[in-house]
C-alpha cells in the first residue's frame, strides 16, 4: 500500500470498507487481509489535555440563544454564538469566525441528531431551544472504559469519551449496506472488488493509522484510524446525511484533522445500531 499523502484535492473520494474481492482466482475479505503498510503510524499519540464535558445535560454551562433564524452562508454575531456554543458542548463547528459554512453545518447536524431533531441546515426556534437545554449523547456502552469511541449507526453519530464523559461528538456517514461490485487497478493489475458495504457492529480497538491521504482499493481516506481490519474512522470530502461508504466511518475533514491527536492506539471502539432508511 502507498503511504498516505496530504493532498487536499477537490475531488470526490470514496471510503474503503468491508470488501470481498476476487482476482486471479483468489477470493477473501479485505479486513482479514489488510495489514499496516510501510509508513503507517502504529504507536499511540499522546492526546492533548482537553476539558471533559458533563455527563449530565443539567451540568452544561448556561446559554441564551440569539433567536435569529440562520441559514447556510449566514454571517455575524449570531453565527459566532452558535459556533461557540457547539464547541462548548463538544461538537466540531470549526473556527468561531461568524461564518456559517460546511464545518459548522456538520456540527449542527450532529447536535440536532443527538437532540432528536431532524437534521437541517436551518437554525430556528427548536434548535436554539435545544442549545439552551441540551441533552447528552445516548450512552451505548454504559460499562465501557472511560476512554472509548462509540459509533451510533442509528443516529449516524460518533462520540469520543474521556474520563467517562464526551469530549468530541461528530456527524458520520457509515456503510451504505448496498452491495457493490467495482473494478480498480491495484498492485499493477485490474481487479474486481465486491462486498456488502456494511459497517459491522461489535467491539473493536484502534490499531494502525496513516497521516494524510491513504490510497486503498476503493478510493482515498484522510488520516485513517483503523479499528476493524480494513475499516477505519477517516476524513472524507463527502459526508452526507445518509450512510454512503463502502463500510468505513466517514468523518468531516475538520474532525479528521484533529482526531488522531486525541485518539491513541488500543482504544476501544464500540459500534452499535442500524440505520433505517
Amino acid at each position: 500500500m502507498m503511504r498516505g499523502r496530504r493532498r487536499l484535492a477537490a475531488a470526490t473520494l470514496v471510503a474503503v470498507g468491508a470488501v470481498t474481492f476476487a482476482a486471479a482466482g483468489v477470493t477473501g475479505t479485505a479486513q482479514a487481509r489488510t495489514a499496516a503498510p510501510a509508513g503507517a503510524v502504529t504507536t499511540a499519540t499522546v492526546p492533548p489535555a482537553l476539558p471533559a464535558l458533563p455527563a449530565r445535560a443539567a451540568a452544561y454551562p448556561p446559554f441564551t440563544a440569539p433567536g435569529k433564524t440562520l441559514r447556510l452562508g449566514a454571517k455575524g454575531s449570531a453565527v459566532k454564538a452558535l459556533q461557540s456554543r457547539l464547541k462548548e458542548l463538544g461538537y466540531m463547528p470549526g473556527a468561531a469566525d461568524g461564518r456559517y459554512g460546511g464545518a459548522t453545518l456538520t456540527a449542527v447536524w450532529a447536535f440536532q441528531k443527538v437532540q432528536g431533531i431532524k437534521p437541517t441546515s436551518t437554525i430556528a426556534a427548536r434548535t436554539w431551544r435545544a442549545l439552551e437545554n441540551p441533552r447528552a449523547p445516548r450512552v451505548l456502552v454504559p460499562r465501557g472504559k472511560p476512554t472509548r469511541v462509540e459509533v451510533d449507526l442509528t443516529r449516524q453519530v460518533m462520540v469520543l469519551y474521556r474520563g467517562g464523559a464526551p469530549v468530541m461528538i461528530s456527524h458520520i456517514s457509515s456503510g451504505s449496506g448496498i452491495p457493490y461490485t467495482e473494478y480498480a487497478t491495484w498492485n499493477g493489475k485490474r481487479q474486481r472488488f465486491s462486498g456488502s458495504a456494511r459497517t459491522p457492529t461489535g467491539d473493536y480497538t484502534t490499531t494502525w493509522r496513516v497521516k494524510g491521504w491513504h490510497r486503498s482499493y476503493l478510493g482515498q481516506l484522510y488520516n485513517p484510524i483503523f479499528f476493524n481490519g480494513g475499516i477505519a474512522l477517516h476524513g472524507a470530502l463527502s459526508v452526507p446525511l445518509y450512510p454512503a461508504s463502502h463500510g468505513c466511518v466517514r468523518l468531516p475533514m475538520n474532525v479528521a484533522e484533529v482526531l488522531p491527536g486525541m485518539l491513541g492506539r488500543g482504544v476501544p471502539v464500540h459500534v452499535r445500531g442500524a440505520f433505517r432508511r
